[in-house]
């Protein structure tokens, strides 16, 4: 009886002490916590609540009715999409780019930070660092209309470069074989420069004094990339890989939209494009709302994957 009741005592001096410990951490980082409510405000709104949307997936939904009103259907949008024909070409369209845009757009700004880490004339450094992020505030709307002008087969610069050669004119936009290369590559060329901002900031975090190591050591400067660079970026390299093979079907749907049209149609329709003509134009909100419901599951799906096989390498975010 007496232990237990000394047993009790220590439990209510330990909480009583997990408190006063709380209550102090809370008083000395009070400004912290009071910046996290815009942020978390934010979140709330904007990203959590409006899951609630989700529900129309498994609805016939009525703008008339509303969500509480609409008739439950079960998994009826989500057996019509994966009976159709149209769906596997899009995803199929959907897959191939985002495997371009990831193989070719993943490691350009590695490459570039890398290149630029080695300039040693700051001047030139900074102007091409302002130079190269320039692209990145350019909105898909002013760069479409920039691309359409470039490749015209009548006033596009690149076609009197072909017609100077002797060759017929290219209508580019309107060849399928061309449009997965015009937008892979403008996609890189408007996001190279701003993803090299982090791949520098993280370069900042490796310590000098193994850069002055290895060149008394002789070290070449491709070799203190290969053995000091490349491992202290490496971290940051799997937290961007993992983060995007979760919008591996997600390629944007500005670019497509802007630049596809019919005759492109059989390689430029992706999911984004296939969801805004179903959902908006047919008015079929609810079987878009299953695209958009399976989407999110594969990306979830891969990054929990992606950061399983990171986690075999001792790399993984959590």
């Amino acid at each position: 009886m007496r232990i237990s009741l000394e047993h009790e005592q220590q439990a209510a001096v330990s909480t009583m002490a997990r408190k006063n410990e709380s209550r102090r951490h809370f008083a000395k980082h009070k400004w912290l916590y009071i910046f996290l409510i815009p942020g978390c405000a934010y979140l709330l709104i904007f990203k959590y609540i409006p899951i609630i949307g989700i529900v129309i997936a498994f609805q016939d939904f009525s703008l008339v009715k509303g969500i509480w009103n609409s008739e439950w259907v079960g998994l009826e949008n989500f057996q019509y999409l994966f009976q159709s024909k149209d769906f596997y070409v899009v995803l199929r369209n959907t897959l191939i780019l985002s495997s371009y845009q990831l193989i070719c757009g993943f490691p350009a700004p590695i490459m570039l930070a890398i290149m630029l880490n080695e300039v040693r004339h700051m001047a030139f450094k900074r102007v091409s660092q302002t130079i190269l992020y320039l692209p990145h505030f350019i909105s898909w709307v002013v760069l479409a209309g920039m691309i359409i002008n470039f490749l015209s087969p009548s006033t596009g610069a690149v076609n009197h470069i072909i017609t100077a050669f002797g060759y017929k004119p290219i209508p580019f936009l309107l060849e399928p074989q061309y449009f997965r290369s015009i937008i892979v590559s403008a996609e890189v060329w408007k996001g190279i420069g701003w993803g090299t901002i982090i791949y520098l900031a993280a370069m900042t975090g490796i310590d000098t004094s193994l850069y002055e190591a290895a060149r008394m050591d002789g070290a070449s400067r491709i070799k203190q990339i290969v053995h000091i660079t490349l491992p202290g970026l490496l971290p940051t390299v799997v937290i961007l890989l993992v983060l995007q093979l979760g919008h591996i079907l997600d390629n944007g749907f500005e670019q497509v939209f802007l630049l596809y049209n019919p005759s492109t149609y059989e390689v430029a329709d992706v999911l984004e494009t296939y969801t805004y003509r179903i959902g908006l134009i047919d008015g079929r909100l609810s079987f878009s709302a299953a695209v958009g419901l399976f989407k999110a599951a594969v990306g979830f799906v891969l990054v929990l994957g992606a950061n399983r096989i990171a986690k075999l390498f001792g790399q993984n975010i959590w």
